[in-house]
């Protein structure tokens, strides 16, 4: 059972410090994060994602419930994400290697309408959540959060009688 939660209530936040010199430098300026300051002040991968993995465990837990983690898109987050629990900490990742959600697709199934028309500009604006969308992870997994519930609680669009999967 789905029990909405104020995503700003409890969150968790954290800067790494870069692991390589190689990176891409068009997604380090849409992030707008300074990699020499990161390098310095960044915390290490596996502290950082341990103390993630043990907030979410322990998020879970309060509500006795089972982790997903939900994103918009997905595949972007949870590469990054399994990745760096699996590479960096000796637990995993707090999802298992499959408690995940993608807000595209679940847009798209609630729509009934194709994976290339589920896109945000495509959405309903009443599913959408207020803030901006700053490239911030935290700011981004707070909107992200308030889509999920709209989600949730979205019936879908109105339908016509004849109208329905597989006519």
């Amino acid at each position: 059972m789905f029990r909405p939660v104020d995503p700003v209530e409890t969150t968790f936040y954290a800067e790494l410090k870069p692991i390589s010199d190689d990176y891409v430098p068009e997604a380090l300026a849409i992030s707008g994060l300074d990699r020499g300051r990161l390098a310095v002040e960044g915390r290490e991968p596996g502290e950082a994602m341990s103390a993630a993995a043990g907030w979410v465990r322990a998020a879970a837990a309060s509500a006795d419930a089972s982790a997903v983690l939900v994103a918009y898109p997905l595949g972007f987050d949870w590469m990054f994400l399994y990745w760096y629990w699996t590479r960096f900490t000796e637990a995993g990742s707090p999802f298992g290697h499959s408690r995940h959600l993608d807000l595209k697709s679940m847009y798209a199934t609630k729509a009934g309408t194709p994976i290339s028309r589920s896109t945000k500009r495509q959405m309903p604006s009443e599913l959408l959540s207020d803030r901006p969308h700053t490239h911030n992870a935290l700011d981004d997994a707070v909107e992200q959060a308030e889509l999920f519930h709209n989600l949730v609680r979205w019936a879908g669009p109105p339908r016509r009688p004849s109208e329905g999967f597989g006519q």
